[in-house]
């Protein structure tokens, strides 16, 4: 066990492997053609991010921007016009892509107008070839943003998931994480969504805000559930650099404020347990009756994602690759400005390579994080070895522990290894993965 997995279970969260605090600039700039030549086109999934929101949560280490200047949003959408037409163009034949997913993401989708959210899905459509209608569209917003206009926009255009950031329905608690909201702002918001029938409601809390009691948490949760969202998320709050909240850094681990995250995460665990929920994973909770939404968020745990958008990452087998990466305002602006003049999209500028070990490393890590856990069968027809062979010391350590059983069937983390779930991914972090991050010069 590492020093910083004892102190704390709250190492980071792990939604994506390796971290774009991992890659770097390619030198050799290799050409979208020639990376997606060989790779199979018949299921791919596609990521449109739009990098702009009408405020930062204190929380947030997103790559986002405040607000827009006049013509920035449409800007945007040239360049993300301009990116669309050249990756389709370096996909081929138009008879073999086809896409199982879509997704629109950020920042916030839903600050652009109900115009804009139009031709967002026109460049998804008409650029990219995605039938929005025939395949699952998740949709993120915010309840400022969870206009009636943009939301029937949205419903008409096939989006069957709408995910709300709402955090906490305590105001006290929204303005401790800097994320200012009125309770009858979020519940207006909530019955939009509901009216516009879009078929899944994802709802966000967070859990270990100053002044959070398991009082006022569970208060959040009833007041989410009383909308019977067919999903819930319920993440740790995490003070990362950068950030509006990064007081706490310079403390170091805070043991008092772990003890405060698990015994929220075990409250709110039990509470929508009790309430007809399953645990998908560590943070999502779906509702046993909900409609299936096919790979959720974790799309990307096989390879064929296509990102459009500056904020945005693309996986193929052989490499992930997006453009540079910041948290601070001032660089994610300037990489915004770059974005919205380019002219040519045909190229791979950041990245990091995928060697064999990695794809194994990626994955094991983001199978074993969800509850149904790892499949032997299916790693062994993937990679040819088991789990064991390649990753022996590793699991017999979480298993000391008791986060993790395993038989020759199935590798799956225990209900305290799902709790520990920010501390085992980065255990699975390969040597070079950790050495990039850790060179990695905040910006």
């Amino acid at each position: 066990m590492t020093t910083a997995t004892a102190a704390t279970p709250y190492q980071h969260y792990v939604y994506a492997y390796p971290h774009k605090t991992a890659y770097r600039k390619l030198t050799d700039r290799p050409t979208l053609r020639s990376l997606w030549a060989a790779e199979p086109k018949d299921a791919l999934s596609l990521y449109l991010h739009i990098p702009f929101c009408e405020v930062r949560c204190g929380f947030c280490n997103l790559f986002t921007r405040i607000g827009a200047p006049d013509g920035l949003t449409g800007a945007y959408l040239d360049a993300l016009d301009r990116q669309a037409t050249a990756v389709r163009e370096a996909l081929g034949d138009t008879d073999v892509v086809r896409f199982a997913t879509a997704a629109f993401g950020g920042g916030t989708p839903t600050f652009l107008t109900a115009a804009e959210l139009e031709r967002l899905c026109d460049i998804a459509e008409h650029r990219m070839g995605a039938d929005l209608r025939a395949v699952p569209l998740s949709v993120e917003a915010s309840p400022a943003t969870a206009t009636a206009d943009r939301l029937a926009v949205l419903a008409e255009r096939g989006a069957t998931r709408l995910s709300l950031g709402v955090q906490s329905f305590v105001e006290t608690e929204a303005r401790a994480a800097v994320r200012p909201q009125r309770r009858a702002d979020v519940e207006s918001a909530l019955a939009r969504i509901r009216d516009a029938r879009i078929p899944v409601l994802n709802i966000d809390l967070i859990y270990g805000i100053d002044g959070q009691t398991e009082r006022s948490w569970l208060h959040s949760l009833d007041a989410a559930l009383a909308w019977q969202p067919e999903e819930l998320y319920l993440y740790p709050l995490y003070v990362r650099p950068l950030t509006g909240l990064d007081r706490r850094a310079a403390t170091g681990p805070d043991p008092a404020w772990d003890e405060q995250r698990l015994t929220l995460y075990r409250t709110g665990r039990d509470h929508l347990l009790a309430h007809g929920y399953t645990q998908q994973s560590m943070r999502m909770f779906r509702r046993a009756d909900a409609p299936p939404q096919g790979a959720d968020d974790y799309a990307c745990q096989t390879d064929g994602m296509i990102g459009l958008g500056c904020g945005a990452r693309s996986y193929t087998a052989g490499l992930h690759y997006s453009f540079d990466y910041a948290v601070g305002m001032h660089e994610i602006r300037g990489i915004i400005d770059d974005y919205v003049t380019a002219t040519d999209f045909t190229h791979a500028e950041v990245g990091h390579p995928m060697t064999p070990d990695e794809s194994r490393r990626r994955h094991l890590l983001q199978s074993l994080l969800q509850a149904e856990g790892l499949g032997v069968a299916d790693y062994r027809a993937r990679f040819g070895g088991t789990p064991a062979e390649d990753f022996g010391p590793e699991l017999a350590g979480f298993a000391d522990r008791g986060w993790l059983t395993e038989d020759a069937r199935l590798v799956r983390l225990t209900a305290e290894g799902l709790a520990h779930s920010d501390a085992i991914g980065p255990e699975l972090f390969s040597p070079a993965v950790r050495a990039a991050m850790a060179a990695y010069e905040r910006k």
